[in-house]
């Protein structure tokens, strides 16, 4: 069976979401609908339902007068997102590695060879789908759908900085360590090991996106 192609509203959504979570839009950046509707070649129709659908998700923002623009979050906003995350992913990691099958661990095998590909290349919007894939791949293992929606929507909300986190190369290894090691742990089954690199991992991550954040930055 062939799938559906998608409505003018879920192409528009989707165009736009990536734009946002790669950094191609950046956060602050206003969104020019005459512009982007004769880009993506769509009415205005479809462009304004989806950035309704964009500004529930908490990724643009609207102010009278001035319109849409990509949602900049503050630091408070940041630390939140990652504090919700800690919680949500651990109990989903601890779920998943008794759970997950040789495909599951097989699909965050293959992520992480293209992270490592896309890290030497420096392709940083590469880096950036096989990271979220690799993560993905383990939150799902959980076998809860709901949980996995949760996370990816909180994802969503800080995937323009985290392109900007891997412009540095320091970060990208260090990502690429940290990933070889939670892969290490998962093929051991142990919960608790993996639960601790990733939140070290977080926590890296949300140091360097602190500074990008920083009112003088």
């Amino acid at each position: 069976m062939t799938s559906r192609p998608p409505t003018a509203q879920q192409f528009v959504l989707a165009e736009l979401r990536q734009a946002i979570t790669s950094g191609r839009l950046p956060p602050g950046e206003p969104i020019r609908q005459e512009a982007l509707a004769e880009e993506l070649d769509v009415s205005r129709v479809p462009l304004r339902e989806a950035l309704k659908t964009l500004e529930g998700e908490g990724l643009v923002g609207y102010r009278p007068h001035r319109g849409y623009s990509v949602v900049r979050l503050s630091l408070d906003d940041l630390r939140e997102v990652y504090l919700i995350r800690e919680l949500l992913e651990g109990e989903a990691v601890r779920r998943a590695v008794t759970r997950l099958t040789p495909a599951a661990l097989e699909a965050a095998e293959q992520a992480q060879a293209e992270v490592e590909r896309a890290a030497a290349a420096g392709d940083v919007p590469a880096m950036t789908e096989a990271n979220r894939r690799f993560h993905m791949t383990i939150f799902e293992g959980a076998g809860l759908p709901r949980l996995a929606r949760l996370i990816a929507t909180l994802w969503d909300s800080t995937d323009a900085y985290r392109s900007v986190y891997y412009g540095d190369d320091v970060n990208r290894q260090r990502v690429i360590r940290e990933h070889r090691a939670t892969l290490d742990l998962l093929r051991r089954r142990d919960a608790e090991a993996v639960v601790k690199v990733l939140d070290e991992h977080r926590a890296a991550a949300v140091t360097a996106l602190e500074t990008l954040l920083a009112p003088d930055a």
